[in-house]
């Protein structure tokens, strides 16, 4: 079924052009390489899996409780919208929630496909060309998988969101060939992973969860790219410079944290915009969510040498500073660790079931 035929509101054209800026470049040097890079480049190419196996399509979703959503967590729950909803009311706008949710997932992982292309293209050194190789075919595996549980689980997709859209669109037209590591790799990868996980960690639906683990322990490779890269290259940086993608940092973490509110679904049950941004901006669950989505991102900037004194204001306004002290190592670790683990809970309990159909069958022929 054509996409446009499950948008929940009109996306619009069918296509986004992007005027391309910046330069191609290419280099001669083919021996030569950092070992980190070149290490991550490796582990890369060992890790590619197919989303069509890998993943276990023929688990059953409720279309109206796809994430197993608690009512606490909805921004509509206490207010005089929510007492009016009938419990058919309350599932549709789950499945409108979940829809929007893994639907800004899709968008952001085709944009991500294509910020890397741009890595691959505008790098300067090999080894980073090397590696952003992968993370291209990453990313296609990433958008293929979100794409057809939007498709086939939910049967419902939302268009891109504005503030997404509009910081893609400042990373790709930027023609400085560390802005796409700096917008995609650190801000919207970042923001990602750590919506991916606060969903990971609190589903009881086995589906999403195996996507989302597995998501992310590609996504947990992507940003250790960034951080290698850019830490190297941002060291070279004058100050004056360093400020320049300080005020980008700070003016896509402001359009990051207005892109989680979902006004599109309040807006959809027939709530006027203003009123939308009221209740979600008043909504306790949703302050906390959006405070923990910069867990990835403020420790990251601060490791990239992008610190200075306008860039911590901005993270005191948002509540975020001290997030700069947490152990974005540890988190990565978990994230591979997590998918490896489900991965041999699955297989241990496919072997299981295998055992007890060969004890039948042999049970079954000692009977004849």
């Amino acid at each position: 079924m054509p996409s446009f035929d499950v948008y929940a509101t009109d996306p619009g054209d069918s296509h986004w052009q992007v005027p391309a800026t910046g330069q191609a470049r290419f280099s001669w040097e083919y021996d030569d390489g950092r070992e980190r890079l070149l290490a991550l480049y490796q582990k890369g190419k060992d890790k590619q899996w197919d989303g069509a196996t890998r993943i276990d399509w023929d688990l059953e979703v409720d279309p109206h409780d796809p994430l197993g959503t608690p009512d606490e967590s909805m921004s509509l729950y206490g207010t005089k919208y929510w007492d009016g909803l009938t419990d058919r009311d309350k599932g549709e706008l789950r499945l409108h929630t979940a829809s929007w949710q893994f639907s800004q997932f899709l968008h952001g992982e085709q944009g991500a496909m294509v910020c890397a292309a741009r890595i691959v293209e505008s790098v300067p050194d090999l080894d980073a060309k090397f590696y952003s190789a992968t993370q291209v075919m990453d990313e296609a595996r990433h958008a293929e998988i979100y794409g057809r549980f939007l498709h086939d689980k939910l049967g419902m997709l939302y268009p891109v969101n504005d503030n997404l859209q509009a910081l893609l669109g400042d990373t790709l037209r930027d023609s400085r060939w560390d802005m796409p590591y700096l917008g995609m790799q650190v801000l919207i990868e970042g923001l990602a992973l750590a919506a991916f996980g606060m969903i990971r960690d609190t589903t009881d639906k086995p589906l999403p969860k195996q996507i989302l683990a597995y998501v992310m322990q590609d996504e947990a490779r992507h940003v250790a790219f960034g951080r290698m890269a850019l830490r190297d290259y941002y060291r070279q940086l004058t100050d004056a410079e360093l400020r320049e993608r300080e005020e980008f940092v700070i003016e896509g973490c402001y359009l990051m944290r207005d892109r989680l509110r979902g006004i599109e679904v309040l807006e959809n049950f027939g709530i006027p915009r203003a009123e939308a941004e009221q209740i979600t901006e008043q909504s306790q669950f949703l302050a906390l969510f959006r405070k923990l989505l910069f867990s990835r991102i403020v420790p990251c900037v601060k490791d990239i040498g992008l610190w200075g004194k306008r860039l911590q204001e901005a993270y005191v306004d948002m509540g975020v500073l001290e997030l700069g002290d947490s152990s974005l190592d540890l988190l990565m670790t978990q994230d591979e660790e997590i998918a490896e683990r489900l991965d041999a809970e699955r297989f241990a309990a496919e072997e299981r079931e295998r055992a007890a159909e060969v004890g039948e069958a042999i049970a079954a022929g000692a009977e004849e």
